[in-house]
């Protein structure tokens, strides 16, 4: 899995090179996820609420392409590891929104950099 290019010495389909980014990235995070028993699931969370905190759970689970019927259960364990903090929308009573603890930007902030250090290149954002 030395050559990551899609077409070059390997399939040229789009789903088995995802998987395969995926896997290069699970090795990389592997080690700081462990530290609190996370999983790559856990980390597309993490990094969805710390580009954008103040959003509510249904926004956070179509962003970090995480099943809503499971978001609650991750956030559970990311609030439990002191990673994010929910609170009631001051404006929507009904909702909860989600943002990074200090301890989980600085955990976020660890994540990325190793993510970058992966030798993939960065993904593409969206202007607008």
């Amino acid at each position: 899995m030395n050559d990551l290019r899609a077409g070059e010495g390997g399939t040229p389909s789009l789903a088995v090179h995802v998987r395969q980014v995926e896997a290069v990235l699970r090795d990389a995070l592997q080690p700081l996820l462990d530290e609190h028993g996370l999983t790559l699931e856990h980390w597309r969370i993490l990094a969805v609420v710390d580009a954008e905190p103040g959003l509510g759970m249904s926004e956070v689970a179509t962003l970090a392409v995480v099943p809503a019927a499971s978001l609650t259960r991750h956030m559970d364990r990311l609030v439990e590891r002191a990673l994010v903090v929910r609170r009631i929308d001051p404006e929507d009573r009904r909702r909860a929104v989600v943002a990074l603890s200090p301890l989980g930007r600085e955990y976020a902030a660890r994540l990325l950099t190793a993510e970058r250090g992966a030798g993939l290149p960065a993904p593409a954002v969206p202007s607008g």
